[in-house]
């Protein structure tokens, strides 16, 4: 079960290379102008607690599983990337059901679209998913878990977002859960 966990850790060593030195052009998907935030407001915060990102009732409904709990996972710095992973395991009577991660590359700079890029040149099989502002990728990880990542600026912070859960679940299943994330963000 702890699988996923790995996955993830998996994931955030996937991308380090992945953060060019070229100062990113991509739009922000905010949907109103807000006042430019201080690096320590909620969104800032917010973007590095994946539970309050993605709630367990959201992953229930999608599994069709009741009583799913939100389990804080464990944090998965990464100095040689700068990535700072959080993550959600979603838990079923004990047992991981799911989990989101959000990694964040603080003092980065880097490409929602070579980030993802990376991430499909390593990942054989990966495809990407329509619907996402900043793209993403899907792909079936040894048959164990299904994951699908995206990514987006945030303060002009790189940040991935990746659901990962049963091999059976598509990309419709988990798109849903990844844009929550993301909207939350």
């Amino acid at each position: 079960m702890r699988t996923l966990v790995v996955a993830f850790v998996a994931l955030a060593a996937l991308t380090a290379c992945s953060s060019g030195d070229e100062p990113s052009k991509a739009p922000s998907s905010s949907a109103a102008p807000k006042p430019k935030p201080a690096p320590s407001t909620n969104a800032a915060a917010g973007a590095l607690d994946p539970c309050k990102l993605l709630p367990a009732e959201a992953v229930s409904k999608a599994l069709f599983l009741d009583n799913l709990t939100a389990v804080p996972g464990p944090v998965q710095d990464n100095a040689a990337s700068g990535g700072k992973a959080r993550t959600c395991e979603y838990q079923h009577n004990g047992t991981t059901a799911g989990a989101l991660a959000v990694t964040r590359y603080e003092g980065k700079q880097g490409k929602p679209a070579e980030m993802l890029a990376s991430i499909k040149k390593a990942k054989p099989g990966a495809q990407d998913v329509p619907g996402f502002p900043d793209g993403a990728v899907y792909y079936v990880d040894g048959q164990k878990a299904a994951t699908l990542v995206s990514a987006e600026l945030v303060a002009g912070t790189p940040v991935l977002v990746n659901y990962s859960g049963p091999a059976k679940m598509t990309p419709e299943q988990i798109a849903p859960l990844v844009k929550q994330a993301l909207a939350a963000s």
